[in-house]
């Protein structure tokens, strides 16, 4: 078992890493495409590939499995939404790279994502102690 005092960082690192292979490198041209149209499959498939990505959180905190699937599922759905979001906001107002409202957008979902893996974490803190 890792330092319980090392855990929390440990479970961020894995966050970090995951988030940047499965928004940067799993991440599908249909996925980037889609994501902002609500109920798409693409979306769907990227916010799964999210939550089967924070698996191995679960190695550093094991969990019991009701309590897993529910960070797990909470994951899928605010990562959805955040997602969509920014899509959906993006496409509406038609904010492109050149727009100022396009970074914020990407750095307010970024952050956005952050939040939810420093929740997550202190979940796993908390159903761990």
């Amino acid at each position: 078992m890792i330092d319980p005092t090392l855990a929390p960082i440990a479970a961020l690192a894995i966050f970090q890493v995951k988030h940047v292979v499965c928004d940067y490198f799993l991440q599908t041209t249909n996925q980037i495409l889609n994501k902002g149209r609500y109920g798409h499959p693409a979306g769907l498939i990227h916010a799964g590939i999210h939550a089967l990505g924070s698996i191995p959180v679960f190695l550093i905190y094991p969990t019991r499995l009701p309590i897993a699937l529910l960070i797990l599922a909470l994951e899928f759905v605010v990562h959805y939404h955040i997602d969509w979001l920014k899509n959906d906001l993006g496409a509406r107002f038609g904010w492109g790279p050149k727009d100022k409202a396009y970074w914020w957008a990407m750095g307010l979902d970024q952050l956005a994502h952050q939040a939810t893996y420093l929740a997550m974490t202190l979940a796993l803190v908390l159903v761990n102690r």
